[in-house]
């Protein structure tokens, strides 16, 4: 399946968007981008395929996110990723942790549009899926308008065409990845000065972006939205992007809806030997700000981290936070 838009996509977060939650979130929405977790080519050369890249074909248009600043490692793991179905692939310019700048890939590599130029040229070459970017506004001092306007110019010489920015610059040197998520202050109108100045090439958003009338917003002045901790931390704001983003008819799942979608998929999972929190712990913001939304979480929390535990627990918390079975106190809102 090619996929036809970055109007909307979910971003590449570690430790958060595995296949378990992005196959949750596609019960939410049918048209937003997915992205996987950042792998680095090395890890797709010579590790554990199945287990880093593994995906259901239900998670389609979804996109591989890889990290490394070698051209002919990135290239052959593009391939990879390329062979085994994904309709993307993404390279990461936007991370700034220390492991990950020790390892000459992430934000820092903005400091060198040309070795990233390298790097796609190679990654589009090998294979014929596209190729897309996804940056910061700038790095340390490197934050003139005119060092964002170079790299991707440099960048889109080659043919990439796909740019997704993060509207903070980047630290490298004195704040974490978490303060580099907070700290730096938002500049949108550098993103959008950067599609005006653009038109020709596809200019997605990403920074800060909460609501659904953020990105509505945002559609204004750029080609697509990208959705990061928001749509983790309450994933029900999905449910009407299908309606609002892409503007088609069908209703919004509700809340139980989305998880009896999930059932097969998580039994499935538990009968090849999986363990049932690896799915529910990406759910536990469902029913944010919704009556019994505290007591759904208590109930996963509590039993869903069980090692024996079966399909039952998350059965039982859809009864309980929708109709409060189980329970004779149904006023524990979230």
């Amino acid at each position: 399946m090619q996929f036809q838009s970055h109007r909307f996509c979910i971003a590449p977060m570690m430790d958060w968007t595995d296949r378990h939650c992005r196959v949750f979130h596609r019960g939410l929405t049918k048209r937003a981008l997915l992205y996987t977790e950042m792998v680095t080519a090395d890890a797709v050369i010579r590790g554990d395929r199945q287990r880093l890249l593994g995906f259901s074909a239900i998670e389609h248009p979804i996109a591989l996110q890889l990290g490394g600043s070698d051209s002919a490692k990135l290239a052959e793991a593009a391939a990879i990723g390329a062979g085994l179905g994904y309709d993307e692939i993404n390279l990461n310019i936007g991370c700034p942790s220390d492991r990950v700048q020790e390892g000459r890939f992430g934000a820092c590599l903005m400091a060198e549009p040309e070795l990233v130029a390298a790097c796609v040229s190679a990654m589009r070459n090998s294979q014929s899926k596209p190729v897309t970017v996804k940056c910061r506004i700038g790095i340390d001092d490197q934050d003139a308008e005119a060092d964002l306007q170079r790299f991707i110019d440099v960048v889109a010489a080659t043919g990439v065409s796909t740019f997704i920015v993060h509207a903070r610059k980047a630290w490298l040197k004195g704040l974490s990845p978490k303060e580099n998520r907070e700290v730096p202050p938002l500049d949108y109108q550098r993103v959008y000065r950067l599609k005006a100045k653009h038109p020709e090439l596809t200019i997605v958003i990403n920074g800060g972006i909460e609501t659904l009338d953020d990105a509505c917003r945002h559609l204004e002045h750029v080609d697509g939205v990208m959705l990061g901790r928001a749509a983790y931390q309450n994933p029900y704001v999905l449910a009407d992007v299908d309606r609002r983003i892409f503007e088609e008819n069908d209703d919004a799942p509700g809340r139980g809806e989305a998880l009896s979608r999930l059932l097969p998929y998580t039994a499935e999972h538990i009968r090849k030997g999986g363990r049932l929190s690896n799915i529910t712990r990406h759910v536990l913001g469902l029913y944010h700000g919704q009556p019994r939304g505290r007591a759904f979480r208590r109930l996963l929390s509590e039993r869903a981290t069980n090692a024996s535990a079966t399909i039952g627990v998350l059965e039982d918390a859809i009864a309980l936070a929708e109709h409060g079975y189980g329970r004779d106190d149904q006023s524990d809102a979230a």
